[in-house]
């Protein structure tokens, strides 16, 4: 068994991030602390996963992009909002919390 794989590891033990909205979609940067984090986070931090992790809030639908000048990848959201900001009641209308959130990921 890969040694990796064997104990959870939290994304933000690997990455830090940044999101916010576009509208009534909400986009997560997650940047590597390093070479070997972003390998981990390619491999593991996949649009599948973070669509899952995030369904209680109704995300169904997202595409993720990889950076890999920067070590990074960028998640979008789809209809991630509840309306956007200036529609949605949720307490977090402009995603500013999701990358939060997405930090205690485990992988």
């Amino acid at each position: 068994m890969n040694a990796d794989r064997a104990k959870p590891t939290r994304v933000g033990d690997l990455a830090l991030a940044r999101s916010g909205d576009k509208g009534n979609h909400a986009n997560i940067g997650v940047i590597a602390r390093d070479a070997a984090a972003y390998e981990r986070l390619l491999r593991d931090l996949t649009i599948e996963r973070v669509l899952e992790y995030f369904a209680p809030l109704g995300v169904v639908d997202g595409v993720r992009f990889e950076v890999p000048l920067v070590e990074g990848l960028n998640f979008l959201l789809f209809d991630a909002l509840g309306g956007g900001a200036s529609r949605s009641l949720r307490i977090d209308t402009q995603g500013k919390l999701l990358g939060t959130a997405l930090m205690e990921m485990e992988l």
